[in-house]
């Protein structure tokens, strides 16, 4: 289908959707002029989805609502992964789409480093100790020790914008990276090496710290599995800022369980949020964090720009747009 033109600023309606985030302050500060309102729940969503030309959105997007959006011309999502979004059914609408990438690269590079720091120095489990107010002794054993970064490898999954921010912070700390991407290409400013995702048993491997940064897609969804567990080195640490569905959730508490993992560092699951009673919530093992790898005080400001941005490039009757999808 032909797409059909954005009406023009004096026109034009913008719809903010998101549960927490305040799309529609950081966008009144810009001093459009243009007109817009925000919903925060699905069902408000759906009770005023048609009256938008634009949305601005993401985890309370469903697909069905193209139905119900006889104006909508150009969908911006909030998130860089854009899973659920039916691009096909935009491009057969002619509503275009774009993502958020870019918008929260340098928090979810950080979160992921967090993680890193927070297990290699036993962080979570100091946590513990104050909880109970307890202090911990000195510890004999060697193998069981706080550890260091300096010298260990790192295999990052998905070496794309956040993968190759997260390596540039793991060079900080002397740390050893392999970056593992569809195409892969010589980095040295980057990594040690970069391989394809066909040779991704060979980088989990040599890997003493994984690190998942890679979009979920039909090829990357159960990448992580029994066969790549059993390709990683014992005592490794697994760390997942990527999607969920990237990881076979029972192969991993599987190796969890039998010390071929040391650890792991989980900001995203199948189900979200995690169910109560979810095995994860109690293995000490594990460090769990809500899905906020991406979130910063500057998220909505980021996302603003992207949209603005793509606003004044449809207006223009531009075909590309920054991070278009559909």
């Amino acid at each position: 289908m032909t797409v059909s033109a954005l009406p023009p600023r004096d026109a034009l309606t913008i719809g903010f959707a998101h549960v927490a985030y305040r799309m529609q302050d950081a966008f009144a500060a810009r001093r459009t002029g243009i007109r817009h309102f925000e919903v925060r729940t699905l069902d408000d969503l759906e009770a005023r989805v048609a009256e938008a030309d634009v949305l601005v959105v993401s985890g309370l997007w469903r697909n069905h609502l193209l139905e119900r959006a006889p104006r909508l011309r150009f969908v911006q999502s909030l998130s860089a992964g854009a899973d659920q979004y039916d691009k096909a059914a935009f491009r057969a609408r002619g509503v275009r789409l774009a993502s958020g990438q870019g918008v929260n690269e340098r928090a979810v590079a950080e979160h992921a480093m967090g993680l890193v720091l927070a297990l290699t120095r036993q962080l979570h489990l100091a946590r513990d100790h104050q909880a109970a107010r307890s202090w911990r002794p000195m510890i004999g054993d060697r193998a069981i020790r706080e550890d260091e970064l300096g010298g260990k490898t790192l295999a990052v999954v998905g070496f794309g914008r956040i993968g190759q921010r997260l390596a540039r912070l793991a060079r900080g700390f002397d740390m050893r990276v392999v970056g593992v991407r569809r195409e892969a290409r010589p980095m040295p400013e980057l990594a040690d090496a970069v391989l394809p995702t066909e040779r991704l048993v060979e980088a989990l491997a040599q890997a003493d710290i994984v690190a998942l940064t890679c979009p979920l897609t039909p090829e990357t969804e159960g990448l992580i599995n029994p066969a790549a567990f059993a390709a990683m080195k014992p005592g490794a640490i697994l760390i997942n800022v990527a999607r969920g569905k990237v990881v076979d959730e029972a192969a991993l508490l599987a190796t969890l369980g039998d010390g071929r993992l040391s650890a792991a560092g989980l900001d995203c699951f199948h189900d979200e949020p995690l169910p109560k009673g979810s095995p994860f919530w109690e293995l000490p093992n594990v460090l769990v964090t809500p899905h906020s790898a991406g979130e910063t005080r500057r998220y909505e400001e980021n996302v603003t720009d992207i949209l603005l941005a793509n606003l004044d490039r449809l207006w223009r009757g531009e075909t590309e747009l920054v991070n278009g999808l559909a």
